[in-house]
Order: structure tokens, then sequence, then C-alpha cells
């Protein structure tokens, strides 16, 4: 591993962010700058946190604590996501990106687990 870019749980949290934020500019105008904002935030937090955590590889215990930041950013996110398609997209839920915030939760996770049990 050269890089967080070499890190699946960057690449997947990177395109769910994009999705995220593509999906919020489609909230009305009053929510761009409330909820919109704030999952915007959360979402772009995940991918951060694992990239400052993989900047501190070297100390186990800061690379932990950012994967724990990022893992309760998806949360964030996921109940933000909740939300959402509750308020706004009720015709057509959000169920493919909660379900894809779900699956990114856990293999955080199993990194966390792999990293505090395995990592050099």
């Amino acid at each position: 591993m050269k890089s967080y870019r070499d890190l699946d749980i960057y690449k997947e949290a990177y395109q769910l962010a994009i999705q995220i934020h593509h999906m919020s500019l489609k909230l009305p105008s009053y929510e761009l700058y409330e909820q919109g904002s704030q999952i915007r935030r959360a979402s772009k937090s995940i991918k951060d946190n694992i990239v400052e955590g993989y900047g501190r590889r070297r100390y186990k215990n800061d690379f932990i604590k950012f994967l724990v930041y990022a893992q309760a950013s998806c949360d964030e996110t996921t109940s933000q996501l909740d939300m959402i398609s509750d308020i706004h997209f009720k015709s057509e839920p959000l169920t493919e990106l909660k379900t894809a915030y779900d699956q990114l939760g856990k293999k955080i996770n199993k990194f966390i687990q792999y990293v505090e049990s395995s990592w050099k």
C-alpha cells in the first residue's frame, strides 16, 4: 500500500461523496444550505478522516482514532440520508445510497478491526 488512494474504503467513500454531492444539489433551495450542506460535509468527512488517519499510520492509535471518526461520519451520513429520503424523496427513496453507506460502514469497521489486530 503506497497511498491512502490504494485503500478500498477510501475509493468507495470518495465515489459515494460525489454521489451525495450531486444528490444534495437536487434538494429544494431552502435545504441546499441546511440539510444539503450537512450531508455534503458528513459524506466528505468520511474520506478525509481516512486520509488523515492514513497519514498518521505510523502511530497505530492515531490511525484507529481517525478511522473511528470516519465510521462516525458514515453513521451521520446514513442518518442524514434517512431524513432526506423520508422528507424529499418519498416517491423515489434513496435506498441504493443508504445501502451503499451501510456497506461502507461495515467495511470501515472491518478495517478498524484489522488495524487493531494486525497493523505493524
